[in-house]
């Protein structure tokens, strides 16, 4: 079995990044034909962010086994008002609630980089890995940076008008930051001859500057967090961890998502009808609606991830 799971996450790690600059590549191209339209943009941010839903709905399933169970009606009932809340507040306040979310994510999104790193090398051995500083530049690059360079403003204007200028007048000062913590963690790695981690950060920090700040969000949320907590879902999720006891890595992996599939449905009825009920508003569009349902769904996840999280976190590497 731990063979098959470090075969997994060390094929999702390639898979990840691969994904990534490919589609920063093709966004690249696009921003060639296409300079100021921004409904493509909207379109592979819709579409990314499709793809990672899947990956936070499993969390009933790991938490409590029993289905078909009072423990489960009011383990959803606990899930579904904490989402309902946080919903209710980002649309009555929604610069404050972008502004939570936006270090709650950075948190949420390192830590669960680092995490995946530990389970691969808590697996080999091979390297005394410095998670913390990893994890706050895997967290903040990829979240803060295309929220705080030029192009911010025209894509928080097509999102929701009263997210611009979210960072006031420290704006610049978060970008340099940002830039020269993913740079020194990458020394360090490069330092301790960490290699991969040290090129993850590196196809993070080009995706952040290079893609127009949507579609840098939505990638790395649909094809590089989603996909690593997946196979880290695969390593906790009961049908999964059987397929890999004999041998089946990929079988487990779309067992993970499979699980999560029902919730895609969900989020976007809900979020499409979000949208129809408010289309006179200001921010009455569909990406809107569905990032807001997607950041009030990750309160809870985050909340719950959180254990798992910091216990890969702690596992001992040499």
């Amino acid at each position: 079995m731990r063979e098959s799971q470090y075969g997994l996450l060390t094929r999702v790690r390639t898979i990840s990044l691969g994904a990534v600059l490919v589609g920063l590549g093709v966004t690249i191209g696009l921003m060639q034909l296409l300079t100021n339209e921004v409904h493509w943009q909207i379109a592979i941010a819709l579409v990314a962010l499709v793809i990672g839903i899947p990956h936070g709905a499993v969390d009933h399933l790991i938490a409590i086994p029993e289905l078909l169970s009072l423990r489960m009606a009011v383990f959803l009932a606990k899930y579904l008002l904490a989402t309902g809340l946080a919903i209710c507040f980002i649309l009555q306040f929604p610069l404050l609630g972008f502004q939570l979310i936006v270090v709650l994510s950075a948190l949420h999104f390192g830590v669960g980089d680092a995490s995946f790193f530990m389970e691969i090398y808590s697996r080999s051995g091979s390297v005394k890995f410095p998670r913390i500083f990893y994890a706050l530049a895997a967290g903040f690059t990829p979240v803060l940076i295309p929220l705080v360079n030029q192009n911010t403003a025209q894509a928080l204007k097509a999102v929701n008008p009263k997210l611009v200028g979210w960072a006031g007048p420290i704006t610049d000062q978060l970008l340099i930051a940002c830039v020269a913590l993913n740079l020194g963690a990458v020394a360090l790695l490069l330092f301790r001859k960490i290699y991969r981690p040290a090129i993850d950060l590196l196809a993070l920090l080009a995706l952040a500057l290079l893609a127009p700040p949507l579609v840098a969000f939505a990638l790395y949320f649909g094809l590089w967090h989603a996909m690593r907590h997946t196979a880290r879902l695969s390593l906790e999720f009961g049908p999964a961890l059987r397929e890999h006891e004999i041998g089946r890595p990929w079988r487990s992996f779309w067992l993970s998502v499979r699980a999560g599939l029902p919730a895609v449905a969900i989020v976007l009825t809900f979020s499409i009808w979000l949208t129809f009920i408010n289309s006179a508003a200001v921010s009455g569009h569909l990406l809107w609606y569905l990032l807001v349902v997607t950041w009030a769904l990750t309160v809870p996840h985050m909340v719950l991830t959180a254990r798992s999280d910091f216990k890969s976190m702690k596992k001992a590497n040499t």
